[in-house]
């Protein structure tokens, strides 16, 4: 009989030559678990999606307590289900007024394709402009936005009226016109290596975007949900988007995103055509009961709070020759090494310790440090040291 580990090879699409191959059986906070009992330190929280931590109690009563009424009923949009509606008015509660429309959608990628076809579909233009270094997601229309070469040009022809601009150059926004629909901005830059806005850069973005009459985009599917040690990182900076992409830890470890926006821009997917953008499984109600709840969490029990001194500690701990810099906000930091080598000779051995972490997809020589929001003083003293131990 075929082993689990002789079926994933042989029956799951790989994405790489060598997958991690960890035969996990349980998750529990900040921990997995193997097949042999072996317990690690999750430091990635599956890409930036576990901030409350694996199967919260909250998180999974409210699950259980909506299989008990219902799964699936229709498609998107049609049908007033009661977790649909409650999670739309708790985010519209905590984002700003012209942020209180929002668009169930199942994962980031989706939002961000929803939010390039309301872009469009609302100022009747076609320019949309990203940056050069931004990641937004593997669908076609994402990969078109997507500021790294590498990664999309196996998959040409791609979108057309796309451009790149630098992150954190001002001077580069005079590219934004009249003919510019949209400009999509990752509020932290996460695949290339946690890079933070300087010098006011998103304030003098916002400014242009309200010179042209063009929508600014903000992708906070990595960073929102209490990662940067506010709700959402855009303020951070004092800097309010006209439409906002979550994903990730939005579910608490369930699948769900969402574009959101303000009534009057979300109305233009309402005609010309009617259903302008349509979803099957969006707003998934026992979807929408999980992040609910995941939502909550972060308030009750007042995690975004100590993201500001959980960052401090790991700064103050990470210290060590080999680590050249630490880049990143709250609970999404970059420790950067010499080269790509030195970090994933490091990162393998922090496996093998019982640390779970990665490097970053356009920033190679980065150890990625993006644990669940739960992670205690002592969880991160035991896994900086053995970061340290590995270093060494």
């Amino acid at each position: 009989m075929l082993t689990q580990r002789q079926l994933f090879y042989n029956h799951l699409a790989q994405t790489s030559k060598t997958p991690l191959a960890l035969e996990i059986e349980k998750a529990e906070g900040i921990y997995l678990f193997d097949v042999s009992g072996k317990r690690y330190i999750d430091l990635i929280s599956g890409i930036s999606v576990s901030n409350v931590g694996h199967r919260h109690p909250k998180v999974l009563a409210a699950i259980q307590n909506q299989l008990d009424k219902y799964l699936h009923l229709m498609v998107y949009g049609e049908f007033i289900q009661s977790p649909q509606v409650k999670l739309a008015k708790l985010l519209a509660d905590h984002l700003p007024k012209n942020l209180s429309s929002v668009y169930f959608v199942n994962s980031g990628s989706e939002a961000i394709e929803g939010a390039m076809k309301l872009a469009k579909r609302y100022t009747g233009r076609t320019e949309i402009i990203s940056f050069k270094n931004s990641y937004h997601g593997s669908t076609h229309g994402c990969l078109s936005i997507m500021g790294n070469e590498e990664f999309k040009n196996a998959f040409r022809p791609l979108l057309p009226d796309i451009r790149h601009i630098e992150y954190n150059n001002a001077d580069d926004l005079k590219h934004i016109t009249n003919h510019t629909a949209c400009v999509i901005v990752e509020t932290i830059q996460g695949e290339a290596g946690a890079v933070i806005p300087q010098s006011d850069f998103l304030k003098h973005l916002r400014n242009r975007c309200d010179e042209t009459g063009v929508l600014l985009i903000a992708d906070e599917v990595q960073c929102g949900f209490g990662r940067t040690g506010k709700l959402f990182a855009f303020e951070l900076y004092d800097v309010i988007p006209d439409i906002l992409c979550l994903a990730k830890g939005m579910g608490g470890g369930m699948p769900i995103g969402a574009f959101i926006s303000s009534s009057e821009i979300m109305n233009s997917l309402t005609e010309n055509p009617i259903l302008g953008h349509i979803t099957t499984f969006g707003g998934h109600p026992v979807c929408c009961a999980a992040s609910e709840a995941a939502l909550n969490v972060l308030f009750e029990e007042n995690l975004i709070a100590h993201v500001e001194h959980k960052e401090k500690l790991f700064r103050s701990l990470l210290k060590h020759p080999k680590i050249k810099s630490i880049n990143g906000k709250g609970l999404l930091l970059a420790l950067e090494f010499e080269s790509y080598e030195q970090n994933k000779t490091i990162i393998d051995k922090c496996i093998e310790k019982g640390v779970i972490t990665d490097w970053f997809l356009f920033n190679s020589q980065s150890m990625r440090i993006a644990p669940p929001l739960t992670i205690t003083e002592k969880e991160i003293t035991a896994a900086c040291q053995i970061i340290l131990n590995c270093i060494d």
